[in-house]
């Protein structure tokens, strides 16, 4: 399971808005985006490099330990 509170938290340290993140990941706003990190929606496995060069982190940093 994706652990969405590194990447909240890896998001906000890297000082990302959520329409940044939005834009990266091809989605039309940031509340869409809003909802893949609040878990409402699921990432799915070709958002995974985006989000891990978005935020500066391997993969694997994404899924709990």
């Amino acid at each position: 399971m994706l652990d969405l509170k590194f990447v909240k938290s890896r998001r906000s340290v890297k000082q990302i808005n959520l329409q940044q993140m939005a834009k990266a990941l091809g989605f039309k706003n940031a509340s869409t985006y809003m909802k893949y990190e609040t878990g409402e929606y699921a990432f799915k496995a070709n958002h995974l490099p985006i989000l891990a060069k978005e935020l500066d982190c391997d993969i694997k940093d994404f899924f709990r330990k």
